[in-house]
């Protein structure tokens, strides 16, 4: 396995949002000198940022502020896009898809400065609806994507996108790394607002009900959907791993401990210590009926899977929530 030299240029976008702030702090930890990091929000609305980064504010849909960001950098962690939970990739499709310009820039910039290596988040919403109708689903294999039908408006955008990432390194030779992540979570991410995923938003709910002496929550869907959840921890090794290694083609990066969305709720209900009644929305967006990571492949390659509890992360996940909603906003973000 390859890795950057501590001195070279290393570009992370989408840096001031949940997967991004965190990889950032990760390669800062790992004593990374030359760290250039790019949001679309201003700095002050970052999830984690911090001062001895070389930080940038700029719309990256547009190819200049690409070709401005990428100048001189060794790798590239490509995580910009424009997502959130179910609730918002299922009302926000034509939004979720202009992210392809996003991909499309940041590849043309990584090949114009001959950039070595270059990583693309992708996602589990890529891979075939017709295979992910039941809650016992099984788990997912990486060439269950094809035939394509995934997810509409998200994950055609990240299939697409995967596409070009190959075809950049076939084409030009521009090394590309595809990561399909499955629904990470943690702290320091989105947990209100309508972009939250589901650990993030029953941690909120259940978190509200306590401290307002509510006994009830709502739940979208009946609650027997299923899906597994990967904690931040793993994803950052493993996004590490993938971009160090010598696979070309996606491959998931995913928990395979599958659980319904009741047993996410008795989770987090364990951690908090109540009960709460549960009021079913079956309108509510819900995605698809099961979905769980298959691991024999990066097993195989790189010679480890995710490995965090599910209990363990969302104790963790419960913990900073709850600080969140009782501290003061001037003491919430998270520099260093």
């Amino acid at each position: 396995m390859t890795e950057a030299n501590k001195d070279d240029v290393v570009l992370v976008t989408g840096a001031g949002g949940f997967i991004g702030g965190h990889l950032v702090g990760e390669l800062r930890r790992l004593g990374h000198r030359r760290l250039r990091a790019v949001d679309v929000k201003p700095l002050d609305d970052w999830y984690q940022s911090f001062p001895d980064v070389d930080n940038h504010t700029l719309d990256l849909r547009e190819r200049k502020a690409c070709r401005e960001v990428a100048m001189d950098a060794r790798e590239i962690y490509n995580l910009a896009c424009d997502m959130g939970g179910m609730g918002f990739i299922e009302t926000h499709k034509a939004e979720c898809m202009i992210s392809v310009l996003i991909n499309t820039h940041m590849l043309m910039a990584a090949r114009d400065v001959k950039a070595e290596r270059y990583f693309y988040s992708s996602s589990a919403c890529v891979y075939a609806a017709d295979k992910q109708t039941r809650p016992d689903v099984a788990p997912l294999k990486e060439d269950d994507a094809y035939p394509a039908m995934p997810e509409d408006g998200y994950g055609w955008e990240k299939l697409f996108s995967e596409r070009m990432c190959r075809h950049f390194r076939e084409d030009f030779g521009l090394e590309t790394r595809i990561a399909r992540y499955h629904n990470v979570y943690g702290p320091h991410g989105t947990y209100e607002g309508g972009r939250e995923k589901a650990p993030a938003a029953i941690c909120r709910k259940v978190i509200a009900a306590r401290l307002t002496g509510a006994d009830e929550i709502e739940v979208w869907g009946d609650g027997e959907q299923t899906r597994s959840f990967m904690y931040i921890d793993d994803c950052l090794q493993g996004t590490r791993m993938l971009m160090a290694s010598e696979v070309r083609d996606p491959i998931n990066i995913g928990s395979d401990e599958l659980v319904t969305i009741n047993q996410l709720i008795d989770m987090v209900e364990d951690i908090a210590g109540v009960r709460l009644r549960r009021r079913y929305n079956p309108g509510a967006p819900r995605g698809v009926r099961g979905r769980c990571s298959e691991n024999s492949l990066i097993k195989e390659t790189l010679g480890w899977a995710p490995s965090v509890k599910l209990h363990d992360g969302m104790e963790k996940t419960y913990r900073w929530i709850y600080d969140q909603m009782v501290i003061p906003e001037r003491s919430r973000r998270a520099y260093a």
